[in-house]
């Protein structure tokens, strides 16, 4: 199988660094999961790639309402199931036949295996909150096992 890199931003909260353009140039599809903060954010990122994206719980007014709360995407071959907050999760990805499942919310970058199934969090590429990393995560979809690589973007401090 050829490489088809996946990008995984979430939690922007309207600021989309340059840092996070920079870490997913060569993606071939990219997935916002949520906490979007406008529509600015996903036009820019559809410069690099086709943009999958779900609404998160700040994302509010008629552009959020265009977005899915959830969604199943198709790439490669396998299914990935796209949410803003992993506890909304409305099946069993096993059952559903799904292989990854992305989330944003908690601005923690995790990944784990349970049953067979890939949960990513890329943690959060917008405004610094706490002592938390700002982040996100790239996925070769063609190199299996898959192993995300979490990106931490190093940015100047103001």
């Amino acid at each position: 199988m050829s490489s088809f890199l996946l990008g995984i931003i979430s939690d922007t909260h309207g600021m989309l660094r340059p840092e996070a353009l920079a870490a997913l140039k060569g993606s071939h599809a990219i997935i916002h999961a949520g906490d979007i903060g406008n529509l600015a954010i996903l036009d820019q990122l559809k410069t690099i790639a086709p943009v999958f994206a779900v609404r998160g719980n700040t994302d509010r007014g008629e552009w959020a309402s265009q977005l899915p709360l959830r969604e199943t995407v198709e790439l490669e071959g396998s299914l990935i199931y796209l949410l803003h907050d992993l506890h909304d999760i409305d099946l069993d990805p096993k059952f559903a036949e799904i292989s990854i499942v992305v989330t944003g919310h908690t601005h923690r970058m995790h990944e784990y295996l349970n049953e067979g199934v890939l949960y990513i969090n890329p943690g959060s590429a917008g405004p610094k909150r706490f002592d938390l990393p700002i982040s996100l995560a790239r996925l070769d979809l063609g190199k299996r096992p898959w192993t995300p690589e979490f990106i931490h973007l190093h940015v100047a401090q103001k």
